[in-house]
């Protein structure tokens, strides 16, 4: 059987699990801000359908100025990109053919853009349950790598690793000629959780970071990437001419003003997970010590946990499955945090099991 590589667009999961779809379903399977957009942008919409008239700006200038003085870094330490796919897809590239290690479990799409870059890959993995990023088993690898790909806070486990950890790691990719990625997609969802400001000193170092997750826009693509002003010309030699649209350039610059609107995620995001965690402890589920906006969770008397995904998806509750993450292979199940009345669905479902 194979199941879908990503989450989001339920029915594609259905269909894989010959499975019929239940008229009402609630989608716990993307990891987006239960709040969704900001106001502020569907109250600047109709400008922004005028833009659909001209070329967008092929060097995203404004807003590209407005995410280095939110970031405290240079304009030329920055890239604005068509999402995070393209920019991880832009760093494969860049790498072509290079020794690559990927701290697992972690986003697929790292593994086959380097792999469609003709890289060699291999994996470092964490001890399941509570992941912990011990830096000097990496460390030991660094000498025949060049690159090594690292997700925190993690995606699937929600899980915040150590920052002396990461500085220890930081400090020694620069010592082996390394390159240490650090996706920093959900960092949104933490308060001064960016190693942005270690740029200016580990010319090693390439963040990428999302505004699709905090602000609920993946439909229109977004995000970018901090590193070296070098390493930045050399990654952008590699993207399409007008590769961000000017919709999504718009809606970014927009969506970096509303301050209230991320104070208020975080604050409902944590209520809602401490209510979650407090369910699953007493019903006798296994979740993963998340930090943001998803968290995994498995009952821990199955080792697969398809009859579970099953009995779920019958009660219209769509996971993500963790059939593709490495280090995981389906003993676990991804699920967003939601509204406060789709969390409180999902335990009424978990309950009656």
């Amino acid at each position: 059987m194979t199941l879908p590589s990503h989450g989001s667009n339920p029915h594609y999961l259905y269909e894989a699990m010959n499975l019929t779809q239940p008229e009402t379903v609630i989608d716990f399977s993307a990891n987006l801000n239960p709040l969704g957009p900001p106001p502020a942008l569907k109250q600047k919409w109709q400008e922004a359908y005028e833009l659909i008239t001209t070329y967008p700006d092929p060097h995203a200038s404004s807003l590209t100025t407005k995410l280095a003085s939110k970031e405290g870094v240079q304009e030329s330490e920055l890239l604005i990109g068509n999402g995070g796919a393209e920019l991880i897809t832009l760093v494969g590239r860049f790498l072509a053919g290079q020794r690559i290690c990927i701290v697992q479990p972690a986003f697929s799409e790292y593994e086959m853009a380097c792999r469609s870059a003709g890289c060699e890959i291999e994996y470092h993995t964490l001890k399941e349950g509570e992941w912990p990023l011990v830096p000097a088993r990496l460390i030991d690898k660094m000498p025949h790598l060049d690159a090594i790909f690292l997700c925190t806070p993690n995606n699937p486990t929600g899980v915040s690793y150590d920052p002396a950890a990461i500085r220890t790691l930081l400090k020694e990719s620069e010592n082996h000629s390394c390159f240490l990625i650090i996706d920093e997609a959900f960092a949104d969802f933490l308060s001064d959780a960016s190693y942005a400001p270690e740029i200016a000193t580990y010319p090693k170092l390439i963040i990428l970071r999302s505004l699709t997750k905090m602000y609920a826009i993946p439909g229109l693509r977004l995000g970018y990437m901090i590193a070296n002003p070098t390493v930045i010309s050399a990654i952008k030699a590699l993207q399409p001419h007008w590769s961000v649209n000017a919709l999504a350039l718009l809606a970014g610059e927009v969506c970096l003003e509303q301050i209230r609107h991320v104070i208020a995620s975080r604050k409902l995001i944590a209520q809602e997970r401490n209510k979650l965690h407090a369910f699953l402890i007493e019903k006798n589920y296994s979740y993963s010590n998340s930090s943001v906006n998803f968290y995994l969770m498995k009952d821990p008397n199955l080792t697969d946990q398809t009859p579970l995904l099953r009995y779920l998806m019958s009660e219209g509750i769509v996971p993500r499955h963790t059939e593709n993450f490495p280090g995981l292979n389906g003993r676990w199940l991804r699920f967003a945090i939601r509204t406060p009345d789709e969390n409180r669905r999902l335990m009424e479902v978990l309950a009656w099991r």
